[in-house]
């Protein structure tokens, strides 16, 4: 199987994807963790794979930076070509994964439970037909699904699957932790002379040798930054990291669009889904016609069918913080509007409280009640977020702090101490209440035990029990 040209610059790690394939069809599990910077190229290789895997099943989740407060989102989207086979799982793996799923009422799951019920509903796939899972920006993927998923690639030994994560360095997810130790290829720059080659692809008209070497030698070999500093060059490159400085050349083509345009890319950034329903239902509720999409799609930096698309998670965070408060939060009300309580309650909570501007009963209770959701299927973390977010939107002082009190106890049973003893702080500096100091000594009672500090827990929880 030659490789293929399609991928310029690329042959050693395109050698390395196709060599993978072959074995996963063999017979021989195969795991690979692609690294690199923003723009490198991570996402072209793993088209290359899904391009070049003649004779497989191909699944693909993206992780969203807007989605990783969610419990087992990421998980969802591999999974969810499968979960007509869940019958076909041992009972307890079935209940478990349905209940991570929130497809099924049950006690809390563990991860290890999860865990197998994936590595078992994969390799019921993979028996069929040969698989693979390509997982992109692997660094956004919620905490739950980073786990699970690297649980089940520590497993795969003779199943016909082959599973590729993407991850960006560089950034501060401590969730791609569960990923080290993995087998894993650094991507690196393209040479000199593919970058030239690239750059010469993408210039319209004459333009100064200085300033071409001067691209080059910035862009040191990435290939969207070889895109994207040409259109910078017109005014004069800027000094500054090289990943603000792309994010910051898609603002620039955002900023001349029309008013109406900016504000479809704004709802598209911000639904995580890439929902094109969703989307444009949101869209007539903001008043927004069919021409915005057309001038949006003629920017190349979005496409628009059955899902939502932007051309790089950077344009998404471009068009995001570029973007005013106000007209933020219009959008996430919007988007509130249009999500079906019945169906999807846990997003538009989410929705509603990023587009609240001040305390807000209702809203808190709704993001309360997703909390609890996340906590049944195991999502403590997610769980304490959501009771955060609810305790900031909570009017009454005591409620507030019952709020951050569970939020704190969340985090303790994840195992994030530190946090639930910054949490425990604010905690005490709400209203007094006899009850809820004896609850506070008693957690940070615990959390002392936890961190064997076993002179200072005794006293605490001795006097949380009188």
């Amino acid at each position: 199987m030659p490789v293929s040209d399609d991928l310029l610059g690329r042959r050693a790690e395109g050698e390395t994807l196709d060599r993978l394939l072959t074995q996963a069809k063999s017979g021989s599990g195969q795991v690979l963790v692609l690294r690199g910077e923003a723009g490198i190229g991570k996402t072209a290789l793993l088209d290359h794979v899904s391009a070049r895997a003649t004779g497989f099943r191909v699944t693909r989740a993206a992780g969203v930076e807007a989605e990783s407060a969610f419990p087992y989102a990421g998980l969802h989207q591999l999974c969810v070509p499968f979960l007509d086979r869940l019958d076909k799982l041992p009972a307890p793996q079935r209940e478990a994964l349905g209940t991570a799923f929130g497809m099924a009422a049950g006690p809390r799951p563990t991860r290890f439970m999860v865990g197998l019920a994936v590595l078992t509903l994969l390799a019921e796939v993979a028996d069929e037909q040969p698989l693979v899972c390509l997982v992109d920006d692997a660094q956004w993927l919620d905490s739950m699904s980073s786990a699970v998923l690297g649980f089940v690639a520590r497993r795969l030994l003779a199943e016909r699957i082959a599973l590729v994560f993407v991850l960006r360095e560089g950034s501060n997810a401590k969730d791609r932790d569960y990923l080290d130790g993995l087998p894993e290829l650094f991507v690196r720059g393209l040479d000199d002379a593919d970058a030239r080659a690239l750059l010469e692809s993408v210039l319209k008209g004459p333009v100064d040798g200085r300033v071409r070497d001067r691209i080059v030698a910035e862009a040191r070999g990435n290939p969207l930054a070889l895109l994207e500093l040409p259109r910078e060059a017109a005014d004069g490159l800027d000094p500054g990291p090289l990943t603000s400085r792309i994010e910051q050349s898609f603002v620039r083509q955002i900023e001349p669009l029309p008013s109406d345009t900016r504000l479809l890319l704004l709802t598209a950034a911000a639904e995580p889904l890439g929902d094109a329903t969703l989307l444009w239902r949101a869209a007539g509720l903001l008043g927004l016609g069919a021409d915005p999409a057309a001038a949006a799609v003629g920017t190349g930096l979005i496409e628009f069918g059955a899902r939502v698309q932007f051309r790089h998670p950077l344009v998404r965070s471009a068009v995001y913080r570029s973007a005013t408060a106000v007209d933020r939060q219009r959008v996430h009300r919007a988007l509130a509007d249009v999500t079906d309580p019945a169906i999807d309650p846990d997003r538009r909570a989410w929705h509603r409280a990023q587009g609240t501007t001040s305390p807000d009963e209702e809203v808190a209770a709704d993001l309360s009640n997703t909390a609890s959701r996340a906590q049944a299927r195991g999502g403590l973390l997610a769980a304490a977020a959501f009771l955060e977010q609810a305790a900031v939107l909570t009017p009454e002082p005591g409620r507030r702090a019952d709020r951050e009190l569970a939020a704190a106890r969340a985090k303790r049973d994840a195992g994030a101490l530190d946090a639930s003893l910054r949490l425990l702080s604010a905690v005490e500096a709400g209203p007094p209440d006899d009850r809820r100091s004896a609850e506070i000594e008693h957690l940070r009672g615990h959390i002392a035990f936890d961190q064997r500090r076993v002179a200072e827990a005794a006293p605490l929880l001795f006097s949380a029990a009188r």
